[in-house]
């Protein structure tokens, strides 16, 4: 299903939880020198104008990102993020754009890290790969192609370091098997690499059970945690999200916990609003 256009919920709650942990992983794998490759699934545009008829619509942005833009003192995950959203929006007096998972890898990562980044829709992959003409020169390959399918062929990276993110729109609901299927086909190739998955809270049965099937893909060490601004509604509609990460970085628990209290109180319905983390190791 290609309809999902993901300029609509740019910079939303979920962006926010999402692309906080991305920066957190992706600055812990640049304290070594030896460099790693990284693999995005689901790319969208790379770049998104908040302003746009797209963005402005619903201005999910103005509950999410706009919440921590400005903020000072903030605690080293929000930080490092806060940083790089400001990277995005240089020379402007107030927030513009906001990056996507692609624009944010290929500003972070150095000259000799490799940028696999698939992309479906026929729209936001011409705009995803003139995105990527500015800031990301040889080391990315923009692939249209089904990311699902794509990462086989990429894993084991030459480098033996890897960060892969996932995270399909789930408007189809085989989404959820898809990525059960490629996260245990993954880690069978690659047991080391850094899987990270996003995914929506909503009321369907398939969203209540993903993350026990994620918990039970195969992964001995792994770290969960969800965002959820807002009660469960009576409705259709995502109330949060969560991120499962497999050999997540050792610091991610503790930024993490300096974080999401942060976030709650920014983000979430001071009533209804929660957080939960947790881990486990092998």
């Amino acid at each position: 299903m290609l309809s999902y256009r993901h300029a609509f919920h740019a910079g939303n709650h979920a962006d926010v939880l999402k692309h906080s942990v991305l920066t957190a992983t992706i600055d812990y794998m640049l304290k070594k020198d030896k460099p790693f490759a990284y693999i995005d699934s689901h790319s969208g545009a790379g770049m998104y104008k908040l302003d746009s008829k797209y963005a402005a619509k619903n201005a999910e942005y103005k509950t999410g990102i706009s919440r921590v833009y400005h903020k000072e003192g903030l605690p080293e995950l929000l930080a490092t993020y806060t940083r790089v959203m400001h990277e995005a929006n240089v020379g402007k007096r107030s927030l513009t754009y906001y990056p996507g998972s692609p624009w944010i890898a290929a500003v972070m990562t150095r000259k000799n890290d490799r940028l696999s980044l698939h992309e479906l829709h026929s729209s936001d992959i011409k705009l995803l790969t003139e995105n990527m003409k500015s800031v990301a020169g040889n080391k990315a390959k923009v692939i249209n192609s089904d990311g699902f399918a794509g990462m086989k062929a990429l894993l084991p990276p030459q480098s033996k370091r890897a960060v892969v993110l996932i995270d399909p729109p789930y408007e189809d609901k085989k989404d959820y098997q898809y990525v059960i299927k490629s996260l245990k086909d993954s880690i069978k190739r690659f047991s080391t690499g850094t899987y990270m998955v996003w995914y929506p809270q909503l009321k369907s049965h398939e969203s209540k059970a993903f993350p026990d099937q994620l918990k039970n893909c195969g992964a001995t060490d792994w770290l969960h945690v969800t965002l959820s601004v807002k009660g469960e509604p009576k409705e259709r509609g995502m109330y949060g999200s969560g991120m499962f990460v497999i050999n997540p970085p050792w610091v991610l628990r503790q930024q993490l916990e300096e974080a999401l209290p942060i976030m709650k109180k920014l983000m979430c319905d001071p009533l209804a609003g929660s957080f939960n983390l947790e881990t486990h190791e092998s």
